[in-house]
């Protein structure tokens, strides 16, 4: 019986001219956005690793001078893109691209391209991801809202449910015909996002198992698609008339796509807020200053550990220790700053943390909220992943730091003007980076995870409710 329902369903549906005008429409609009999203990710990364071996180029070929200039010289490092971020670009435009590794600090990421967008722009940016998340499930719900309620104003659902056919299979089965309809839009375009991914290429490391990434998003936007289709299926059983179910609809999908986001958003910087740039700049500075939860300021923190040196050796000046007191200092200095990097940079790490965590939560009210942020999360997109390679640059830093220093205290004399070559440049490593698997990737994803099952759930008692209801009435 189920398989009569869902094939009398899906040739409905293909009869229907609004779901092929609006599929050709919806599937023209995805090629394109996949197309664009190609483009883009290949330009960006091809710019990315041009950019990246110049600035090693550039350190290599510094020239003869003071280990702790080339320290200020320094080293940009570039985030890679990955091949994923074709269908969701993510917060990636909002990060900033690359930074720059010096002595004394961690410099935050520079260069967001949503600098250089006109606000008005952004409206126009169309994203396979904003075409699966907002488009395909408008055009589901304006294949399904008559599905019942047609049905009903026409005659045919009590002629139907006479020949004893079960209210709640009858629901599903529209659900599935609706499914299959659409199939025949989704499969073309995930095989062609399958073909892109692999023209791409793998995505300069930025993450790992790209091809598990891609199945499991996959399968995420059907669970949504499937959320979609249950819920209109019960609101159109539910409702009075065609058009009212239609109205419900739309406010459904207004308020879960274009509302949710925004309000989250606002609910998450009001309950959770960040400080801003120039607070926590001035933060870092006073910490490094003043010193932080018993670690003295500045002065005392370096008279305390010229004296303990002094002790330790038996001297009386840095110049009778058998090795430069200045590379010892400067190394000192720069791990008392790494304390003060990772307490700053980390609180600012948990808030955001918990702002996204608060967005997850909230997809229990909007299963938009949900499915954004494990779609991110499969793509390598989301602030998380940022926040990986931006720990893995910060370690490059102390470590370049590190061999500078240690190189200034034992080959050179405290209070001689020291000159290395390029063998040292050389010593230094290549920064080389290697994004997470999917393991890492939905380790922070549980609560939307649940919010996306709790939505399946509630739109199949939702279907199945509203069939019932249907039967009674009839």
């Amino acid at each position: 019986m189920l398989r009569h329902i869902v094939r009398k369903e899906v040739r409905e549906t293909l009869r229907d001219g609004r779901f092929r005008w609006g599929a050709a429409l919806v599937g023209l609009l995805l090629v394109l956005s996949l197309a664009a999203g190609f483009a883009h990710r290949q330009d960006v990364q091809r710019s990315h690793d041009a950019a990246q071996a110049m600035s090693w180029s550039q350190w290599l070929e510094q020239g003869d001078k003071n280990p702790h200039s080339a320290a200020h010289y320094g080293i940009y490092v570039f985030r890679p893109v990955s091949s994923l971020s074709l269908v969701d670009r993510g917060v990636d435009p909002y990060m900033g691209v690359s930074t720059w590794l010096e002595a004394h600090y961690q410099n935050p990421f520079e260069h967001r391209a949503v600098q250089d967008t006109p606000a008005m722009a952004r409206f126009a940016d169309l994203t396979a991801a904003t075409t699966l998340q907002l488009l395909v499930p408008l055009l589901i719900l304006l294949l399904a809202f008559r599905s019942f309620s047609g049905e009903r104003e026409q005659g045919t659902l009590r002629q139907v449910l006479s020949l004893g056919v079960d209210p709640g299979r009858l629901a599903y089965g529209k659900v599935v015909g609706v499914g299959v309809a659409l199939s025949i839009l989704l499969v073309p375009a995930a095989a062609l996002g399958a073909l892109a991914l692999l023209v791409a290429g793998p995505g300069g490391g930025a993450v790992d198992g790209e091809a598990a990434r891609y199945v499991l998003l996959l399968v995420t936007y059907l669970a949504y698609f499937s959320v979609i289709a249950l819920l209109a299926i019960g609101v159109s059983a539910l409702a009075p008339s065609s058009r009212a179910a239609l109205a419900i609809l739309l406010c459904i999908w207004i308020a879960n796509g274009l509302l949710a986001p925004r309000l989250a958003s606002d609910v998450a910087r009001n309950q959770v807020p960040l400080p801003t740039s120039m607070e926590f700049q001035a933060a870092i500075q006073t910490d490094l200053a003043e010193g932080f939860d018993g670690h003295p300021d500045r002065a005392t923190r370096q008279a305390a550990f010229r004296d303990s040196v002094m002790a330790a050796h038996g001297a009386e000046s840095p110049g009778e220790l058998p090795f430069n007191f200045a590379g010892l200092s400067l190394q000192a200095g720069e791990e008392f700053a790494n304390l003060v990097f990772d307490r700053n940079f980390g609180t600012l790490a948990e808030r955001v943390g918990d702002q996204l965590e608060l967005h997850r939560r909230l997809g229990f009210l909007a299963p938009h909220l949900a499915l954004r942020s494990l779609s991110m999360a499969l793509t390598g997109t989301d602030p998380a992943h940022h926040e990986r390679y931006a720990a893995v640059a910060e370690s490059h830093r102390r470590l370049i730091q590190q061999i500078l220093n240690d190189d200034i205290r034992d080959n050179s004399r405290f209070g001689e003007t020291y000159i290395a070559d390029g063998s040292l440049w050389a010593a230094v490593p290549e920064f080389e980076y290697q994004g997470p698997g999917v393991r890492w990737a939905l380790a922070g994803q549980g609560t939307a995870v649940a919010a996306l099952l709790f939505w399946l759930l509630f739109g199949a008692v939702l279907a199945r409710a509203g069939a019932a209801t249907v039967a009674r009435r009839a």
